[in-house]
Order: C-alpha cells, then sequence, then structure tokens
C-alpha cells in the first residue's frame, strides 16, 4: 500500500489526482484545479451532524454520521470512490483536516471495496497553506517587473508568449477593465489564489525566479491579488507597451465585441446569446456612468445601441469602433495616461509588441 502523504509540492507539481470527500457548501468556497468532490456527507447531512456534535459530543455525532449514510446511500457512494481509486491508483483523497472524514472513507474503501487508497496527511487546510506560503515566498525572494500600457495595446498578449508570465487576468478569467467581464463566470477568490499559487510552484520548479506581470489594479473583476504580491507591485519596475490608436480599437473590438459574442453564442444559442451579449456591453457601459458624465454617457450609449442594433440586423460590427475610438480618447487615455506620469520613475523600458518582447526576454536571461 501507498503510504499517506504531506508531500504538497509534488501533488500540485504532478496534478496528482485527489478527490476531496468535504461537503459540497465547503467544495464551493474554495477547491484545488482538477480535483473532484466526492463528498462523504451531503451538505445536509453535514449541518445534523455538527449539530449533534456541538450538543452531544462526538461519538454521538460519528454515530449519526453512520445512521445517516448508510445502505444504498453508503453503496453509492463507496461505489464512486471505488471507481475514481481504481482510475487513478496514483492519487490520493482528503478532507477538511485530513482527519475523521478521511479515515472513514479508507475504512469504508478497505471493507467494502478491497481497496488501501491513501490520504493527504492535513488535508486541504494544510494544503491550502501550503499554496499561500508558496505565494508569498515567491514574492519576498524573486524578482518581479510589470508591463503597463494603454487599454488595448495588446498586453496580455506579449504576456502568453513569455515563459516567466503570470497571467493575473487568466487566472481570474476577466480582461481587467469595466468591459472585462466573460461569458463564463469567474472563479471564487480562493479558486483564484490556487490557481496562481500553482501556476509561481511550477514555474519555479522549472527555474523560473524573474517573473512578468500585468500592471493591474487591487482587483481583477471580483478576484483581490494577494496582498503581499499587491504591495510588492507598487514598487516594481516597469515597461510600457505601445501601439498605434487604431491597433488598439481593432483589439479592442476583436476581444470586447466579436469575440465576446461569440463566447455568449456558443454558450446559449444564437437568439439568447446575442440578446445575453448585448446585455453585458450595455451593462458594462452603465457601470462607469458616473465617471464618465451624463453627456459622454448618454452620447456613447447611443453608438453602442446603434451598433448592436446593426450586428443583430447584419452581423456587422463595424459600427462599434464610434463608442470604443470615443472611450479611448475621451475616458480610458487620459486616466492611463495620468497613471504613467505617476509612475514615470519606475519605467526602465518602452516599446513596441517586439520591442518589449524582446527586452524582457534579455532581461530574463540576465538573471
Amino acid at each position: 500500500m501507498r503510504d499517506n502523504t504531506t508531500d504538497y509540492r509534488q501533488l500540485f507539481l504532478n496534478d496528482v489526482p485527489m478527490m476531496d470527500m468535504r461537503a459540497p457548501v465547503e467544495f464551493a468556497k474554495g477547491a484545488f484545479p482538477k480535483v473532484i468532490n466526492l463528498p462523504l456527507m451531503t451538505d445536509l447531512e453535514r449541518q445534523k451532524v455538527g449539530t449533534c456534535y456541538k450538543q452531544h459530543g462526538q461519538q454521538a455525532a460519528i454515530a449519526l454520521g453512520h445512521q445517516l449514510v448508510n445502505g444504498q446511500t453508503k453503496d453509492e457512494r463507496v461505489e464512486a470512490w471505488a471507481a475514481f481509486a481504481r482510475a487513478n491508483p496514483q492519487g490520493y483523497l482528503y478532507c477538511f483536516r485530513g482527519g475523521l472524514r478521511s479515515q472513514i472513507v479508507q475504512q469504508w474503501l478497505k471493507e467494502e471495496a478491497g481497496i488501501q487508497y491513501p490520504k493527504v496527511i492535513g488535508g486541504y487546510k494544510a494544503m491550502r497553506t501550503f499554496l499561500i506560503e508558496t505565494t508569498e515566498q515567491a514574492v519576498a525572494k524573486c524578482d518581479f517587473v510589470l508591463i503597463g500600457g494603454l487599454t488595448g495595446t495588446g498586453k496580455t498578449e506579449v504576456l502568453q508568449v513569455l515563459d516567466n508570465a503570470l497571467d493575473l487576468e487568466g487566472h481570474a478569467n476577466h480582461r481587467g477593465s469595466s468591459f472585462g467581464k466573460r461569458a463564463t463566470g469567474q472563479p471564487v477568490q480562493i479558486d483564484f489564489e490556487n490557481r496562481l499559487a500553482i501556476d509561481v510552484l511550477k514555474k519555479r520548479a522549472g527555474g523560473i525566479e524573474q517573473f512578468v506581470l500585468e500592471d493591474e489594479g487591487r482587483i481583477v473583476g471580483s478576484c483581490s491579488l494577494p496582498l503581499a504580491l499587491y504591495q510588492g507591485m507598487q514598487r516594481y519596475p516597469l515597461v510600457w507597451l505601445e501601439d498605434s490608436f487604431d491597433n488598439r480599437v481593432e483589439r479592442i473590438l476583436g476581444d470586447y465585441v466579436t469575440n465576446l459574442c461569440a463566447e455568449f453564442v456558443a454558450l446559449y444559442g444564437d437568439e439568447r446569446g446575442f440578446s445575453l451579449f448585448a446585455e453585458r456591453l450595455t451593462q458594462s457601459m452603465h457601470n462607469i456612468l458616473k465617471r464618465l458624465g451624463g453627456e459622454r454617457y448618454q452620447r456613447f450609449s447611443g453608438q453602442l445601441q446603434q451598433a448592436l442594433d446593426e450586428q443583430l440586423r447584419s452581423g456587422a460590427v463595424d459600427l462599434h469602433r464610434a463608442w470604443i475610438s470615443g472611450l479611448l480618447s475621451e475616458y480610458y487615455d487620459p486616466m492611463y495616461a495620468y497613471h504613467r506620469d505617476s509612475k514615470a520613475g519606475r519605467i526602465e523600458f518602452a516599446g513596441n509588441h517586439t520591442e518589449v518582447r524582446e527586452y524582457l526576454r534579455a532581461r530574463a536571461a540576465r538573471r
């Protein structure tokens, strides 16, 4: 039989299959990528056992748990665990602290299915702590550089071709601006932090000690950056990405109109997908009403509505360039110019896509 493990590093580096025995409500609050939730108890069962524990103690709670998870219910759950164990002979199981729930599942697997399956000692809590410390250690020990630039310069495109990049927006499933929501939702905060930490862990294991990040605010959509990282980002050196106004308009048109519409249509079908896409753009514009002011908001909203009407009628997206151009020149560019001026002392290089890529690769090679 394989031993129980505390080697959290290898679990995450190797994407070792794991099954999470916690209740669905616990799993939904935070989990690890690619892990399967096969709970010992449902949310209601867990609630009843917890109440019993508080009122009558551990033995009574254990007895109630066995009473609730019995007969066919127990057989079905054991079979699901056994199927996972057979399909993933190199895997592990865990609960919140690696305690009673893990022990019960191990015991039942052995008794009912003849399978001895190891657990993660310390469970979810220990692995979560390990990942938090992974990010904090990287912030303390590694070198970081930020990519800044006006809206639409394609900072994410640069990150995607660099081996030492950490794509914060990718992990948050959000494009970072007021219009940045994707058709698919964002991860919960803990899942975002876990994904980022595992990315850091794998890159450092591959020898990377300098990371490139996009210059972000504290929050990417609904996901907050880890505090230590965000604090570091207030002093890291900055590389400024430049591109022409027309290129930026076309990039935003592709990301926020053509591609976003395609995401919604793929998920919901042509009619409903387009309707939800149009609602999303309209709401995104409304979200910055106060910052735009009434006159600009009315003007840009009117242009957006005309563009959506034409897109629905003919499929053409050309009219969207009007509100995109207006937002860039009258709203985003002045705001970003102010930010650039405030960070001017940290800018160590500025250039186009090719120049910035080459500079960042050469910078990493000097480490």
